[in-house]
């Protein structure tokens, strides 16, 4: 028999996940940690190569349920139960926080920034990459490329970043900064923030045309690959199609991934709507790869969105591409997608290396533990505690899938924190490098050395309920024996 599943927003596996007696009496105290490990002994991409997941770990009941109580904590469970080499899996105690994060709704002052250190010692300091428009920080004297040291009159440190920004606290001042030349001075302006629930960012921040000596120059700032905007993307391409834009600069410095289908949709934008053209090929775990055809493991290039409007498409056969250590997964992902069929100029540094894809997990065994929206009723109402596995592995039309060092850039340039720009604007350091590569002539921007360059240790981004998670989300039809 066949029987149709919907990964992430329906999905239901007939296949054993355990040799325990799924009715034997199971200790209060390890609920969440049972969820957890039926859930990963199924769908766990390394299943096989993590010795406490093994099908025979457990002889008897008793051995089970020991093994759950011996680690309470289920944040520390989660991760006793991961392959040692997995830097990406995750758990969250509220499945709906997960869940909204997927969608792009998180609890925000919509200041989206990056932490670098600065010095020898473990001050860092912030600065900011957009404001997402209707915020709280949009209302107040913040924008691009301002500078902050201190958090309520604390200097930022290595060791207390997370508690002043990332804490329990929903109001906090900023005490910002100025660089000049390689040194970051306070200053005594202040800036008061407060993060709001329910705050939804578009990720299409920035669309626009450039004419550059009668060249049409499409640019476009993508910041998250989030379902609910897929038919705002393709609408940004529309107006490239009536622009007649022929050259493309596709911004995701500052993208972490999200939906693989919505990467799916934005390469088909790029490249063409030849649905007989492979994009992607998953690989999954043995127990369910074995399930699942060659058709079925294959994902190609799309004519119409979810909603059925027609993909408007550039047809290029070439595209620059703007991204950082801080654009991951399905960032990377179209990059890796469109590469047999398109010549990807990467401009600016090496990214974050995820070629993994996961999906959201609750306590629902009667769903094989995959979140449905429309089975939450279904959802053990003693657990909310979530999971969000990495379970499979994607490779493009060639093969290629081993980028966990990232995938290099052919032009390096690192942002200048001194000189950041306007996102958008000709001038800008990244686009401009970008412009230079299409036209051959050198931009009115400033070509002195930079300011101050370093390494992002943190982006706000990561500390948002989906992080840099890449999601499956398509239809896929499972035949069992």
């Amino acid at each position: 028999m066949k029987k149709y599943l919907l990964l992430l927003v329906g999905l239901g596996v007939l296949l054993t996940s355990c040799n325990n007696d799924d009715d034997a009496p199971l200790p209060t105290n390890v609920v969440v940690q049972n969820f957890m490990w039926r859930a990963m002994n199924l769908w766990y991409f390394w299943q096989g190569e993590v010795p406490n997941l093994a099908d025979n770990k457990f002889s008897t009941d008793k051995e089970y349920n020991d093994f759950l109580s011996a680690t309470p904590n289920p944040s520390d469970f989660y991760e006793s139960i991961q392959f040692s080499e997995d830097r990406f899996s995750f758990s969250g105690e509220d499945y709906t926080t997960l869940v909204n994060g997927l969608n792009g709704i998180s609890k925000s002052n919509g200041m989206e920034f990056g932490l670098v250190r600065f010095g020898s010692g473990d001050d860092i300091f912030g600065y900011v990459r957009y404001i997402i428009p209707g915020s709280d920080a949009a209302g107040k004297d913040i924008d691009r490329g301002d500078i902050f040291t201190r958090v309520d009159g604390q200097q930022l440190t290595g060791s207390n970043f997370g508690d002043l920004l990332f804490g329990d606290n929903d109001s906090y001042t900023l005490g910002m900064a100025t660089i000049s030349g390689n040194e970051i001075t306070d200053n005594n302006d202040q800036v008061s923030l407060t993060k709001e629930e329910g705050l939804t960012e578009n990720p299409v921040l920035v669309s626009t045309t450039l004419d550059i000596n009668g060249q049409k120059i499409g640019y476009i700032m993508y910041n998250g690959f989030t379902r609910g905007f897929d038919e705002e993307l393709n609408d940004a391409f529309g107006q490239f199609v009536a622009d007649n834009v022929t050259e493309l600069v596709l911004d995701m410095r500052y993208n972490p991934g999200g939906s693989v289908n919505s990467s799916r949709l934005l390469a088909s934008m790029i490249y063409g709507t030849n649905t007989n053209d492979l994009y992607i090929r998953q690989r999954w775990n043995n127990k369910i790869q074995s399930q699942l055809s060659a058709a079925q493991l294959e994902d190609r290039f799309a004519a119409t969105t979810n909603d059925g409007s027609p993909i408007n498409t550039l047809n290029l056969s070439k595209v620059y591409v703007i991204a950082t250590n801080s654009s991951a997964s399905a960032s990377e992902l179209v990059m890796n997608g469109l590469a047999p069929y398109v010549d990807v100029i990467h401009i600016g540094e090496t990214t974050r290396g995820k070629n993994e894809f996961s999906i959201t997990m609750v306590d629902d065994p009667g769903n094989d533990y995959v979140y449905n929206k429309s089975r939450e009723g279904s959802i053990n109402p003693e657990n909310s505690w979530a999971i969000q596995p990495l379970v499979g592995r994607n490779e493009n039309a060639d093969g290629f899938f081993d980028y966990t060092d990232g995938l290099a850039p052919d032009i390096v340039l690192p942002e200048d924190y001194g000189n950041l720009g306007v996102l958008g604007d000709v001038n800008e350091p990244l686009l401009a490098r970008a412009i230079e590569e299409i036209t051959g002539v050198t931009s009115k921007r400033a070509l002195g050395t930079p300011q101050m360059t370093g390494k992002v240790i943190m982006g706000s981004e990561m500390q948002k309920p989906g992080k840099d998670n890449m999601f499956l989300d398509k239809p896929i039809t499972l035949s069992f024996r």
